[in-house]
């Protein structure tokens, strides 16, 4: 397979955490500001003037939070190309020779994984995405991930499914 083959896994939590923390940001900045500029009609130095102060910025300081932890979320992205398969997630890469995937198999759940099998129908071992040193058997993907879209790159890149849809076969 010489062209490259590409799925962009979507992140409804990336967008959603984004959008909320530029909404929350702008909230707070303009209610700081607001009570700051005595808009409110609070009284110059009364408590209700700093309380209303204080609120606006514990509100943008939350906001300004689920912006930064919406621009650190990665999305996964499966690729295959030039007789690799290849797996990102941020630093995280996997990559295999295309020659020593057998077969893939879709995890149904909140979040959804691929886990990829070898020539002798055996679950591939990966090192943990979160760097802690325990192994899985599978690729996290995200819980918008269509399992149709997965089957449809997979096909496309030319790895069947499993035949065996069972994962507790006993061997």
């Amino acid at each position: 397979m010489s062209e490259m083959v590409r799925l962009t896994c979507p992140m409804g939590r990336k967008r959603a955490e984004l959008w909320s923390g530029a909404v929350l940001a702008l909230a707070g900045a303009g209610g700081a500001a607001a009570a700051y500029a005595g808009l409110w009609g609070l009284p110059e130095q009364g408590a209700l003037h700093w309380g209303a102060a204080a609120l606006g910025v514990a509100v943008l300081a939350a906001g300004l939070g689920l912006l930064a932890d919406g621009l650190r979320l990665r999305v996964p992205v499966l690729e295959v190309e030039d007789g690799e398969f290849r797996y990102t997630r941020g630093r995280y890469i996997v990559r295999i020779p295309f020659a020593d995937v057998g077969s893939y198999y879709v995890l149904r759940g909140r979040t959804r994984s691929l886990g990829l099998c070898d020539v002798t129908g055996r679950p591939r071992q990966f090192p943990s995405v979160q760097g802690r040193r325990a192994s899985r058997p599978y690729l996290p993907l995200t819980g918008l991930t269509s399992p149709d879209k997965v089957d449809a790159f997979m096909s496309t890149a030319g790895i069947p499914p499993r035949s065996d849809r069972s994962l507790t076969s006993g061997r």
